[in-house]
């Protein structure tokens, strides 16, 4: 039985007070179960501060992003040995705004899956569709290319802990959802291919999430799904409240 892994994605908002005022809430709330990961990723600036908050408690705290290399003249980017220094145990690879916006590649997303691993982080690799390729019907072949590309040179068991988060490109901040029908189709068929690299084995171990326009109004319905097995949540993540329901979605 794999565990649920819920992982709020501030992106760039908040500042510092903010963000310790979330935690401080969250911490002492989150559920104590063993069957629900929270995870939040938090901008750069916040990460010493919510590390050092959340210490001893249920909740992790994950980067946004990261170079590949440990360190150089790379003006303005931080390193997977930063990352961990500070205690971060999740980093999120990936993501379609950091492929939009920032000309990530899916060969750069394989380099700092490597990365993340060499330095005791955990990914979380981010793939998915656009509308116009999902009209097109391009959906699995587009995602089981981005999946075989970042796992690509990964051991079995490096592959079992990485968590790859499905989010339709379409889907977030929209306010459109995928059916949880139609998530779980595509989460199903991430697994066939994990197992198309590795074996059944590792592909029942590894954690598939959603992510696009989740919320409280729809966790339940998504995490039911047999191949579903968490979240990486954007705006619903932001309110203490909101994010504590869905933590709480994950031990049902």
């Amino acid at each position: 039985m794999r565990n649920k892994v819920i992982a709020g994605n501030w992106k760039m908002n908040k500042v510092l007070s903010e963000a310790n005022g979330f935690v401080d809430e969250v911490t002492s709330k989150v559920p104590n179960s063993d069957q629900v990961e929270a995870i939040i990723c938090a901008p750069f600036p916040f990460l010493a501060s919510l590390v050092e908050k959340t210490n001893g408690s249920k909740v992790k705290i994950a980067a946004q992003n990261m170079h590949y290399e440990e360190s150089g003249a790379f003006t303005g980017e931080v390193s997977p040995v930063m990352l961990k220094d500070l205690g971060v145990t999740h980093v999120v690879l990936g993501h379609s705004e950091r492929r939009e916006y920032f000309a990530e590649t899916d060969e750069t997303v394989n380099k700092k899956t490597h990365a993340a691993f060499q330095h005791g982080l955990t990914p979380i690799v981010c793939v998915g569709e656009t509308l116009e390729q999902r009209e097109a019907n391009e959906t699995k072949t587009l995602v089981e290319g981005q999946v075989k590309k970042a796992l690509d040179g990964l051991s079995e068991e490096q592959v079992a802990k990485t968590i790859i988060a499905y989010e339709p490109i379409w889907a977030i901040g929209t306010g459109k959802t995928a059916s949880s029908e139609d998530a779980n189709e595509v989460c199903a068929h991430i697994r066939n291919v994990v197992k198309e690299v590795t074996s059944q084995e590792i592909a029942e171990k590894m954690v598939i999430q959603y992510g696009g326009s989740v919320k409280p109004a729809n966790v339940d319905e998504l995490l039911a799904q047999s191949d579903i097995d968490g979240a990486l949540v954007g705006g619903a993540s932001l309110e203490a409240d909101s994010f504590l329901q869905l933590v709480e979605a994950g031990t049902k």
